[in-house]
């Protein structure tokens, strides 16, 4: 009898974050992509119909604070409190009280920490139990995005914990501006994809559907996933890892610059007890710390992959993949963390080990 339960995203309804500063480009792309037919079944949720220019897409109201559009979609307010929101989107489906849909997307305001909304969809129970994340997306302006990463932690935060990154306003930026803003963002968020984007126009296929949770196991969907395994990949085996980099010392005024990603593999089975108590022991100690944690484990005496997600404190409970989407059966656990270097959590792993 397995400990871990059986990953049922496929049942959930597919929820995505559309993040990014202060006048970054979120409205302009989400206008875009709703008019692709593909997201037509899409309900969209934002802070105020004002703040978006969707109303030349609004046709009639549907109950209170809901609209529905030509495109087919439903867009609604949230207001206040966004778990209470989607609570009442999914008793109005369940009623049937509101057009079909397959998709939620979510628009943050500009100063908005993207980590309280991933920590709701990851581990409130009211919450998942009808929703999953899916992916997130953040636009960055390729002109003033340096300057908002050097003066706000917000900017810094929300690019990097996203799944995409979108470039934007390219036809302003000189190529330096571009170029600069694209090697930070790698050094930044080294998993993610980036697009450059003009007037928000992008297949919608490239950003969505991001996750693991592919009923399919695709085997592609699992390695973007875990994209950022690929730039440290002389770490290869975490025991052999070298400790001794040489970086220039970080600048003081740079928020990214205390941002780090890293992924920490395992050749062999993870031994769950040992696995588990050292998790609990990261999240006990640098919980304010880990932005982003999500991984896929080999765990002794499973057959199938095993699935973990975290912000924060804040981790999905452990669930298990219908298979292994290619031979690749190594356990890999993705960091995205800011002021925890790599070596800290590699020492953590040691210790445990030894005290196992």
């Amino acid at each position: 009898m397995s400990l871990f339960d059986p990953d049922k995203s496929a049942g959930r309804m597919p929820v995505a974050l559309i993040t990014g500063f202060l006048g970054s480009g979120k409205t302009t792309l989400l206008n875009h992509i709703l008019r692709d037919r593909r997201m037509a079944r899409s309900l969209v949720l934002v802070n105020e119909f004002g703040e978006i220019g969707l109303d030349h897409l609004f046709v009639q109201s549907v109950d209170g604070d809901m609209v529905l559009m030509k495109s087919g979609c439903v867009c609604c307010t949230i207001k206040g409190d966004l778990e209470r929101t989607l609570r009442d989107i999914a008793r109005q489906r369940q009623a049937q009280a509101l057009p079909p849909f397959d998709r939620v997307l979510i628009e943050t305001t500009g100063l908005a920490d993207p980590a309280p909304i991933l920590a709701l969809l990851l581990n409130n129970p009211m919450t998942a139990h009808d929703y999953r994340l899916d992916a997130v997306v953040a636009t960055v302006d390729l002109v003033h995005g340096a300057g908002q990463l050097d003066a706000q932690p917000e900017a810094v935060k929300q690019a990097a914990v996203a799944d995409r990154v979108l470039l934007t306003k390219g036809d302003l930026a000189s190529p330096g501006q571009r170029t600069a803003l694209d090697q930070r963002l790698a050094a930044l968020n080294s998993g993610a994809p980036r697009f450059e984007v003009t007037q928000g126009a992008i297949d919608p296929a490239l950003l969505f559907d991001a996750g693991p949770f592919d009923p399919g196991g695709k085997t592609d969907k699992v390695r973007a996933w875990l994209a950022a395994e690929s730039v440290d990949a002389h770490h290869h085996d975490h025991d052999h890892a070298d400790h001794h980099h040489h970086h220039a010392p970080a600048d003081p005024n740079r928020h990214d610059a205390r941002i780090a990603s890293f992924c920490m593999t395992w050749d062999t089975p993870l031994d769950w007890d040992v696995f588990n108590r050292w998790l609990s022991l990261v999240r006990a100690s640098w919980a304010d710390r880990l932005l982003r944690v999500k991984g896929v484990l080999n765990v002794a005496g499973e057959d199938r992959p095993l699935v973990l997600h975290g912000v924060h404190h804040v981790f999905h409970p452990p669930t298990l993949l219908a298979g292994w989407p290619d031979d690749d059966r190594r356990s890999r656990l993705v960091f995205i963390t800011r002021d925890l270097p790599r070596a800290n959590v590699e020492a953590s792993w040691q210790q445990t080990q030894e005290m196992a």
